[in-house]
């Protein structure tokens, strides 16, 4: 069992920056792919960027492409998401995810059916 923890929301102004973290404790997040989603309200839970078990594939929904940046260190059981020029429609709870299917292609990790652990989420905020 692999429980998740986010940190690292909050209110910004449009334009502004946050760094979200999603810790891992239970069991180590290397053999995992993992995943940020975020559910707006009244909206359905959609992707926002996923990234391999090595950190050397990623993808990203084409709303945060050019602005978010996924990322992780194995070692201290951490995935990050670096999120730049943020708009008022990034507003959401961020969820992270992790996912031990094999033999995927990479673009359907882009899909909640393949995630099997998720943290409880951290909101972000931006103000116009």
């Amino acid at each position: 069992q692999v429980q998740l923890v986010e940190s690292g929301g909050g209110l910004v102004q449009a334009g502004g920056s946050l760094r979200l973290s999603c810790t891992a404790s239970g069991r180590a997040l290397g053999p995992y792919v993992m995943g940020w989603f975020r559910q707006a309200p009244g909206k359905e839970r959609e992707f926002v960027a996923a990234i391999s078990r090595a950190g050397t594939i990623t993808s990203y929904a084409d709303s945060v492409k050019g602005r978010f940046t996924i990322s992780r260190d194995n070692a201290k059981n951490t995935v990050y998401l670096q999120m730049n020029s943020l708009k008022p429609e990034d507003t959401a709870v961020h969820y992270c995810a992790a996912s031990r299917s094999l033999g995927v292609d990479f673009s359907d990790y882009a899909t909640e059916v393949y995630y099997h652990y998720w943290g409880q989420g951290t909101q972000v905020t931006v103000s116009s």
